[in-house]
């Protein structure tokens, strides 16, 4: 292995290996770190977020996210970043497993989990890297803004699909 780059959360690898075969290849493996994404549920209605996402241009719907700190478990990171992105704590979350998002090139896992029994806080403040807008969407409308391309973002496809709502 050949570290290309490392950043703060973020290390590229160059990698030779062998294939079940027996051929060798190389690869570049991403290494951007686990993280954790939730669906806010509360009644007939979730929470999303609309966040501008620089690196496609534009805003996109997401279910609340963020990386896992250092020695974080994912529930306590999905904890953290309800309240970081949607000012609401979560009484229960629910885990709903985890999904690779680019396995062809990168290890990258986002934990999935379901957020109920949501209330009011700010005990942790908003990132100031990040705008975000909260949306409150009717649990009846999640499935045609899948199928309609509104929502185009992974992680939030993966954990509406998992949820059960």
């Amino acid at each position: 292995m050949t570290e290309i780059y490392r950043g703060r959360r973020l290390s590229v690898e160059l990698n030779r290996y062998t294939m079940p075969d027996g051929k060798e290849k190389e690869r570049v493996v991403v290494r951007p770190g686990n993280a954790a994404a939730m669906l806010p549920i509360e009644g007939d209605h979730c929470y999303l977020v609309r966040q501008y996402r620089f690196a496609v241009g534009e805003w996109i719907y997401e279910a609340p996210a963020g990386t896992l700190e250092e020695g974080e478990e994912p529930i306590e990171t999905a904890r953290r970043e309800i309240i970081e992105e949607c000012g609401l704590a979560a009484g229960k979350m629910i885990p709903r497993g985890f999904v690779y998002t680019t396995p062809g090139f990168s290890d990258e896992r986002v934990y999935l989990f379901e957020a109920r029994d949501l209330s009011p806080s700010s005990a942790f403040p908003p990132d100031d890297d990040e705008q975000i807008e909260v949306v409150r969407v009717p649990l009846a409308d999640l499935a045609a803004m899948c199928r309609d391309g509104r929502i185009s973002d992974a992680k939030t496809l993966a954990v509406v699909f998992r949820c059960p709502g």
